[in-house]
């Protein structure tokens, strides 16, 4: 059985953010405009998909990490390539709890992502809870977006919103979009690398209508804009000459995209957008920084870990030709299979129906059956490749943070 999507092609994120910043409506999005799901789910109305255990549901809160696959297309092809398979990425979202009482699971979360959305409610901007979160992307290294979401709401603010993530995050933070109006007025966004306004019209939003910027914003885009694109050349010497000899308009939008992904992959610039989840307008947008900004596995450094025999540092990198790595990062208990193990691979390939070597345990357990998740939906897998999310069914012995490795070459990750 071969890849169906190469790695440049899949994306391990999250999404990070303060409980009732609009986190599970935004997942609840994603996964509407990725196809994966046919009605949106509202968290007020106790149907949603990430928050598939009971208590949650009641409670309206997120607490367990559960692994969605699903898959995107940039809104910026055409309608015919975004129906191709070769055009579109594999998206595997980690649903990170936001509340206060969850912490453990959002470090243990960061673990295995490559990058991360990080959610701001548009009227309290930057949270106590929205601090330790972003402390705990920054000790892991997580490259980030940030989107400014509830835009619609009475006392909605994307300045102050984004004033807050400068003065008490990151001062690497800059804005890449500004809103259509605010509060009741919020109509779409503006895109501050393509100078042109979005809306978002037809069924939920789905139809991503480009326009042109409204006149009454238009000298608040050009100078966000230069903001922004200054933010960007810093990181390129080339670019940064062009720019510095009054040749800006030379530089074009592949080359500041390029530069900014560098840039983001390496936690240099935090992207800022905006929008409102609930009222659909500007998820997609965020999805398609994702696929531009945000890592593959490829972009990300070798894994390392600890040979159990020699005790040295060993590598893995993200390849189905290396030795066979795996972490096991969360375990759930699923009423119709049974326990759940969730795991990241980082290096080589496993298959059902063979043996996993637990090399924290030096233990073997047969692996009967393999499960990706579309939150609550279960699609069963033959085979899982390098960089790949997925979920073994059954296993006895495994907990959280333990290391599944080849034997014959074993590695202990640090979980």
């Amino acid at each position: 059985m071969e890849r169906d999507y190469p790695l440049e092609r899949v994306r391990n994120f999250g999404i990070i953010a303060h409980i009732d910043a609009g986190k599970t409506t935004t997942s609840e999005r994603v996964l509407f405009y990725s196809g994966s799901q046919h009605d949106i789910g509202e968290v007020h109305e106790g149907d949603t998909t990430t928050d598939w255990m009971e208590q949650e549901r009641e409670r309206g809160i997120t607490i367990t990490a559960a692994a969605v696959t699903c898959f995107w297309a940039p809104t910026y092809l055409s309608d015919d390539d975004r129906q191709k398979k070769e055009q579109k990425f594999r998206f595997n979202i980690i649903d990170t709890p936001g509340h206060i009482d969850f912490t453990v699971e959002v470090k243990r979360s960061l673990r295995v992502l490559d990058g991360a959305v990080v959610v701001f409610d548009g009227v309290a901007g930057v949270e106590p809870q929205s601090e330790t979160n972003w402390r705990y992307a920054e000790e892991a290294q997580v490259p980030r977006i940030c989107f400014i979401n509830k835009l619609d709401r009475t006392g909605a603010s994307f300045e102050r919103s984004y004033k807050s993530i400068l003065d008490r995050l990151s001062k690497k933070a800059v804005r890449m979009q500004i809103p259509v109006g605010e509060e009741g007025k919020h109509e779409g966004v503006i895109d501050l690398l393509k100078m042109k306004a979005y809306y978002f019209e037809g069924d939920m939003g789905s139809l991503v209508v480009e326009k042109e910027i409204p006149d009454n914003l238009r000298a608040d885009a050009e100078r966000y804009r230069a903001e922004l694109v200054e933010k960007i050349v810093e990181n390129d010497e080339v670019l940064m000459n062009i720019y510095l000899e009054g040749k800006e308009k030379e530089i074009g939008l592949d080359a500041l995209k390029v530069t900014l992904r560098k840039a983001v992959i390496t936690n240099k610039i935090f992207p800022v957008f905006a929008g409102s989840a609930l009222k659909n307008k500007g998820v997609q947008l965020v999805l398609d920084a994702v696929v531009d900004f945000l890592p593959s596995p490829l972009d990300i450094p070798a894994i390392k870990g600890i040979d159990p025999r020699t005790g040295e540092e060993v590598e893995r990198h993200a390849s189905d030709t290396e030795p066979f790595s795996a972490l096991a990062f969360k375990l759930q208990s699923d009423p119709f299979v049974g326990q759940l193990t969730f795991f990241r691979v980082y290096s080589g390939t496993i298959e059902s129906g063979t043996y996993l070597y637990n090399s924290t345990t030096l233990e073997k357990e047969r692996l009967g059956r393999i499960v990706r998740l579309q939150a609550n939906q279960r699609e069963e897998v033959k085979k899982v490749f390098a960089g790949e999310i997925a979920a073994a069914v059954g296993l006895k012995n495994a907990k959280t943070s333990h290391t599944f490795s080849d034997e014959a070459n074993p590695i202990i990750l640090d979980g």
